[in-house]
């Protein structure tokens, strides 16, 4: 508490001086514990792949939690006063297992989902390409995590190589299959990249706050991990001062933040459709699948609009009451 009341009094009275100081503490104390929970990550994680031993999976899990954790509390203690407006359903638990779906603006937006996480979700895990494996310390935790880890043929390599066709969707079920045994969130950033006006233009999107929507993740999603899921939920992040850079977060610059993650519900006959594989088999199921994946986003999109708007309302009021 007195680190809090230390960096708040810098951020006030010289702002400069305090966003230095918050991003050289964050920065520091980050690259220490990720040296500090690097090793035993490799030797547990290689102990785990080779004997497939549960304790060694465990360690590998506890070990992640601590250096999320620690992020976490720097958020707590190391940056200035914020108007973070978050909320979660009060029926789920860090045992569970959900599909995430999440629009996407930052790479802020991970580190803000470990954050409301915490105690609340289980670990974050989200698809990533195989060939991060080959970087550093990321990719092979990324592997030891059992992220799904996804291999992507070209159509120009399936032309040349007819069995490679469908295959990057089977060792993409057998990835998440990893997760049956075990608590999990596995985040889908539906619109597949970080929406900008640009991007949205290019889309020729038909909503204002977000990129057109894909369904293949979660209908693959759905369809390796079927009966095991507790549920699906999605996430809406707002950041009422524009989208922040990674940086941004540990200087403090992230003053305003909104946070909503709330139960959808799918149709149960197309979720059982969609587990039985029908998204890849019928062009029926893949139809109903995106329109309903598009009118969750016809309704995220509204819900950016009105949580944007009650931060402009809440700050028009304490002005208001300023002024008197």
């Amino acid at each position: 508490m007195r680190l809090k009341s230390i960096v708040q009094k810098l951020h006030e009275r010289a702002p400069i001086l305090g966003k230095a100081a918050s991003l050289t503490t964050a920065t520091s104390v980050i690259t220490f514990n990720s040296m500090l929970a690097g090793l035993p990550i490799w030797v547990m994680g290689t102990t785990k792949a080779i004997t497939g031993a549960a304790i060694a999976d465990k360690a590998v899990i506890d070990v992640t939690n601590y250096w999320i954790n620690s992020n976490n509390a720097l958020i707590d203690n190391v940056l200035p006063k914020k108007d973070w407006r978050i909320s979660l359903p009060d029926d789920v638990h860090i045992n569970g297992k959900y599909l995430l779906m999440s629009n996407h603006q930052s790479w802020v937006d991970t580190s803000i989902v470990q954050y409301i996480s915490e105690k609340r979700l289980p670990l974050t895990r989200f698809f990533t390409k195989f060939e991060l494996i080959y970087i550093p310390v990321i990719g092979q935790a990324f592997y030891f995590l059992d992220f799904p880890m996804m291999r992507r043929h070209s159509k120009e390599a399936v032309a040349k190589n007819p069995a490679l066709k469908g295959k990057d969707i089977e060792e993409a079920k057998r990835a998440c299959a990893l997760l049956k045994d075990k608590p999990f969130t596995l985040l889908n950033y539906l619109e597949g990249t970080r929406f900008t006006p640009s991007k949205s233009k290019q889309q020729n999107s038909p909503y204002t706050h977000l990129l057109k929507p894909r369904a293949g993740g979660l209908s693959l999603a759905i369809s390796a991990l079927g009966e095991e899921i507790d549920g699906i939920l999605d996430m809406t992040i707002v950041y009422p001062d524009g989208v922040p850079t990674y940086s941004d977060l540990w200087k403090g610059n992230i003053k305003r933040l909104g946070v909503d993650v709330r139960h959808i519900e799918i149709p149960p006959a197309l979720f059982t459709a969609i587990k039985e594989g029908g998204y890849e088999a019928d062009e029926t199921i893949k139809a109903q699948m995106f329109e309903w994946v598009e009118q969750i986003w016809q309704q995220k999109d509204q819900l950016i609009t009105d949580m944007l708007a009650e931060f402009e309302t809440t700050d028009e009021t304490k002005g208001a009451a300023k002024s008197a």
